[in-house]
This record gives structure tokens, C-alpha cells and sequence, in this order.
């Protein structure tokens, strides 16, 4: 026989105290600030992965404009232009790897306490704790701006 599962108390549970009405609604107040601190760090990471975005692109614009005006031989252009630009790219992809890593941290960290308190009982944490799609574009502008580096660097592939 399998054992009965956890009763959760509901407010409309007249056999209920209200001191224990009150821990119920208190654990899942808690429970549902673990979600919002999640949507939050994955605001944080939007906010990375979009800074590091116009880093990169900035960055790519000026290497390239200052390079089509010495082709055009409209401008006698010495490597200061292309060194900024290079170091945009390199910030910006610079940014966006340590936004991972500090994402990473906080969600490990964030999970680790959910699980901690759930053991605990202090929370039901009946839902999943999903994973970040936040994370794999970060990772996926991450990966392009290592591509733009490599071409800029390089002068491989569609950028160089």
C-alpha cells in the first residue's frame, strides 16, 4: 500500500485553524518568490545579453566602415580604428561570458535553497523549476560573437 500523499490545506477547509491556514499561504507566497527571482535573474540576463549585442555590432560597424573607406582610398586609415573596433567585439563578448557565469552561479544557488527549504517543508514546490531559454541565447550570442572575432581577426568568413 503506498502511503497517502501530503494534505495541502486550502482556504476552504473549515476543519483548518487559522494559524495553519496562515503557514499555508506563507508557503506558497514563498514558493512563488522562488519564480519571480528566477524570471528576475533572467531579466538581468536580457539585459547582458542585449548590452553585449550592441557591443559586438557597434564594434563590427566601425572595423568595417573605416575598412571600406581605405579600400575606397577615401581615407588613409592606420590600425586605431580597427583596434577599437576589435575591442568592442572583445568587450562585448567578454560581457556576455561573464553574464553566463554569473547567471549559472545564481541558478545554482537559487535551486539549491528551493531544494533545502522544500526539504525542509517550508514550501510545497510541487512545480518544476523550469530551465532558462534566456540562457541558450545567450550562449548562442556568445558563440556568434567568438564567430566575428575569428573573421575580424582572421579575415575568414562572411565578416572579414
Amino acid at each position: 500500500m503506498s502511503p497517502e500523499p501530503k494534505r495541502h490545506i486550502t482556504l476552504l477547509d473549515k476543519d483548518a485553524g487559522a494559524d495553519s491556514i496562515s503557514v499555508e499561504l506563507s508557503a506558497r507566497r514563498t514558493g512563488m518568490s522562488f519564480q519571480r527571482t528566477r524570471m528576475s535573474a533572467d531579466r538581468t540576463l536580457m539585459s547582458v545579453i542585449r548590452t553585449s549585442l550592441s557591443l559586438i555590432s557597434f564594434g563590427f560597424t566601425i572595423y568595417q566602415f573605416f575598412r571600406g573607406l581605405q579600400s575606397d582610398n577615401a581615407v588613409r586609415v592606420n590600425l586605431a580604428p580597427r583596434n577599437f573596433g576589435l575591442t568592442l567585439v572583445w568587450l562585448g563578448v567578454a560581457m556576455v561570458g561573464v553574464g553566463i557565469l554569473f547567471h549559472i552561479q545564481f541558478m545554482l544557488g537559487l535551486r539549491h535553497q528551493r531544494s533545502e527549504m522544500k526539504a525542509a517543508g517550508l514550501i510545497h514546490g510541487e512545480s518544476k523549476f523550469p530551465g532558462s531559454y534566456t540562457l541558450g541565447v545567450a550562449f548562442l550570442v556568445l558563440l556568434f560573437g567568438i564567430g566575428v572575432i575569428t573573421s575580424l581577426t582572421f579575415r575568414l568568413g562572411p565578416f572579414g
